[in-house]
């Protein structure tokens, strides 16, 4: 960047070389000059860089060290931490308006140091710009105005934030700190910390004072901080859309010529967010190849991120052809080196390696596809989920694929489109997080009256073993049935069954007495379970939201119908007087009742973002869900979580609380009675550790809502990374020392939180001329 350029203009455009900078001196060297080029942490306000750390080089695209950052230790996230938490008491006590106004200088703080920003980007490789990062300020700055306007029953009133950076923001996010701390921030708002990203974050888990830790990044270094977190208590979510493979869809109506430019501009810049497999329909493949070809003829070879990339893509390149693949490549590529021709890998099967995990670098898989309908398939043929460019000059065809993909953010017609009133929410291997719009600042919020996770000390676990213990509640050897008035069958699959292992389990009495016997659910039975709520719920989340209202509705007034047989059940099952128990049917009843009122009311937004043309953003069912129920308020909870649930349009597969089964199981009555669909809920009595290991470890449930033991907690944090799931734990033994969750509350954030985890949202770009 430094120096002026010896070349003419034209030159340049013959050779298609960089021009060099106007300036003499880059903005970007002169900062790095100014902290001698070995930049420290930057905590309560300040740089600090102590003299005994190690160190580690930060380079860039030619792999020339650009500077050096120091690794923390444990004093040194101590330290962070400590400022954090002076800094939030601070920064809570402002009001909306002094927080907006910061955020406000922040966005004129940035458009005056955009070159540094920019250059530093680009001296890391990282694709931030500072044009987003103005957007991201301003945005926020009129969230912070409104704050306390538009959710005011939302804890806590702004946060402190420690970030540990990766290796290609490390720069980007020291520089920012500093631009926050012109902005007027208070010190210990914002503080950065660098080094490995797994041993920092189980660092901050250990502190009591840290609240929430969130990840962006690659699907292996989060697996080791999900591992490395669990069972300290910390509410964690993932965003791991550096390893996304996201489809780019051509239909046989799209604008190929347009469509092409699109395919070069995406998929063979240097950097790219996302790795891309091009899914063509076969009508108009040829024209599409052809099209490539001329386009790509004479474009030079892309400057891989490292050299080690370049093996990685030989390696692929060989296979694909090894298994009939043809390609198309803009030049030979060069023997050895960091650089590679643009390359278009042709004739390729779904399943070949190369398409279901594409190389690095400009590297890209192209399949062919016969109907619309099996694009939208192929579409949807990744683990992953986060994004999708579909190109079709047909509006009802892109609107239905839209809707039809399983993703967080579809482009129609165009690509890489972002701004922040819109939420990106990653789904299945994607991410378990949304960022952005509204519906981004729930992620770090929580209703005032909602419990918290409790913190705590990991316990010594098994995880290969958790939940092959028996239950105190499995029937004893010897037992005499017939001394016991009734068995309960579990509802599997819209049927009532004894457990696939042909075992009873003892439903007790307050006081001990055996009141019945249950099946003694476990692995198949959630097994079957699913499988049969993948068949129903697509068809249920496809139904009009009044239609969904009708059928809880009639589960409403079925509940109504065997209110008394319910409040005995519960009566005789949890020792509480008859009127409670008939108080708690009669707002069970009511509950439902908001639920179905609540199917067509939640609707998505159409945001005017600045770019022209229209987005849509929507809440979608998540789809199959596992829910532990909790010991109090057994029916209560029971309909509060499965109306959320079902009236969003998801399938349930719910575990009964094993100390107060009765009600639960009663219930099944009142939904076999009314218009739910036959195996979109599913209610399976077992021991609950064995039960929560199996939905665990099932990879189609896609959220776990969990009351449970601090055990639990921990078995779920550290096993649902891989599959990935979202994760809505409660310690039950810990809430009930602090009153724990008030189901009988009707204040409307509870039902908020409830709703929104239920949820998650999808955003649509249709651009105009």
């Amino acid at each position: 960047m430094a120096g002026i350029s010896t070349k003419t203009v034209h030159e340049i455009f013959q050779t298609m070389d960089y021009g060099s900078s106007s300036t003499n001196t880059s903005t970007a060297q002169s900062w790095l000059e100014k902290h001698s080029r070995t930049l420290g942490f930057f905590v309560d306000g300040k740089f600090s860089s102590p003299a005994d750390r190690q160190t580690q080089d930060v380079t860039d695209s030619k792999a020339a060290v650009v500077c050096s950052t120091v690794c923390a230790k444990d004093e040194d996230v101590g330290s962070a931490v400590s400022s954090a938490a002076r800094g939030f008491k601070t920064w809570r006590e402002l009001s909306c308006y002094q927080r907006a106004k910061v955020l406000l200088k922040l966005a004129s703080v940035l458009q005056r140091h955009s070159q540094c920003v920019s250059e530093l980007c680009e001296l890391s490789q990282s694709s931030t710009s500072p044009t987003v990062l103005i957007r991201l300020a301003q945005y926020y700055a009129s969230w912070a105005q409104l704050r306390d306007t538009l959710m005011p029953e939302w804890t806590p009133h702004g946060n402190a934030v420690i970030v540990v950076p990766g290796k290609t923001t490390t720069l980007p996010a020291l520089l920012l700190a500093q631009l926050f701390m012109e902005a007027g921030i208070p010190a210990g708002v914002l503080n950065v910390v660098t080094g490995t990203e797994a041993s920092l974050a189980a660092k901050l888990a250990q502190n009591p004072q840290v609240n929430y830790l969130t990840y962006c990044g690659c699907k292996q270094t989060g697996e080791a901080v999900a591992k490395a977190v669990a069972g300290w208590g910390v509410p964690m979510s993932f965003s791991l859309s550096q390893s996304s493979v996201c489809p780019f869809i051509i239909f046989d109506s799209a604008d190929l010529d347009s469509a092409v430019d699109g395919v070069i501009e995406l998929a063979f810049k240097k950097k790219r967010d996302f790795q891309w497999v091009l899914c063509v329909q076969e009508s108009v493949l040829d024209s599409v190849v052809a099209r490539l070809k001329l386009r790509m003829a004479g474009m030079k070879c892309v400057s891989l991120v490292t050299e080690t990339d370049r093996n990685l893509i030989d390696v692929v390149v060989q296979e694909a052809q090894q298994q009939g693949a043809t390609l198309i490549q803009s030049c030979p590529p060069p023997s050895t080196g960091g650089l590679y021709p643009p390359t278009v890998l042709c004739g390729l099967a779904p399943s070949c390696e190369s398409v279901i995990s594409p190389p690095p670098g400009p590297v890209l898989p192209l399949i062919s596809f016969r109907s619309s309908a099996e694009g939208v398939t192929l579409g949807n043929h990744s683990p992953h989920g986060q994004a999708a460019s579909i190109w079709t000059e047909d509006l009802t065809l892109a609107l239905e694929s839209a809707k039809s993909l399983c993703l967080g953010s579809v482009w129609v017609n165009c690509h890489s489109v972002m701004d922040p009133a819109l939420p990106i929410c990653g789904r299945r291997e994607s991410g378990n997080c949304t960022d952005g719009g509204r519906e981004g600042l729930y992620q770090f919020l929580r209703p005032s009256l909602s419990p918290s996770l409790p913190r705590s000390i990991p316990s010594s676990i098994n995880y290969a073993a958790f939940g092959s213990v028996a239950s105190k509640f499995m029937i004893p050897e010897g037992f005499d049935p017939s001394s016991v008035p009734r068995f309960y069958p579990q509802l599997v699959s819209g049927q009532l069954r004894k457990a696939d292992s042909g075992c009873s389990r003892s439903v007790l009495a307050p006081g001990g007495a055996v009141l019945a016997h249950c099946p003694d659910g476990g692995r198949k039975d959630v097994r079957n379970a699913v499988e049969a709520a993948t068949k129903v719920q697509p068809g249920w989340m496809k139904k009009s939201p009044a239609t969904r209202s009708q059928s809880i509705y009639s589960l409403a007034d079925s509940l109504d119908k065997r209110r008394r047989d319910m409040a005995v059940s519960i009566q005789t099952q949890t020792g509480i007087s008859f009127e409670e128990a008939e108080k708690e049917v009669e707002l069970s009843i009511s509950r439902l009742s908001d639920w179905a009122a609540r199917c067509d009311k939640e609707q998505g937004v159409t945001p005017f973002p600045p770019q022209s043309g229209s987005a849509l953003s929507t809440p979608e069912a998540l789809g199959v869900l596992g829910v532990i129920l909790p010991s109090s308020k057994p029916l209560l909870s029971l309909v509060s979580l499965l109306g959320a649930a079902v009236a969003m349009g998801n399938a349930v597969v719910m575990v009964p609380s094993e100390k107060y089964p009765l009600p639960a199981l009663e219930f099944i009555q009142v939904l076999q009675a009314s218009d739910i669909p036959a195996g979109l809920v599913s209610i399976i009595t077992g021991g609950r550790d064995q039960l929560t290991q199996a939905l665990a470890n099932h990879s189609v449930i896609q959220s776990i809502w969990y009351w449970g033991s601090k055990e639990g907690c921990q078995f779920l944090q550290y096993s649902c990374i891989s599959p990935l799931k979202r994760l809505w734990l409660h310690c039950e033994e810990e809430e009930e020392k602090e009153a724990g969750r008030n189901w009988s509350s009707s204040n409307p954030s509870l039902q908020e939180e409830l709703w929104r985890k239920a949820v998650v949202w999808k955003s649509i770009w249709i651009p105009t001329a």
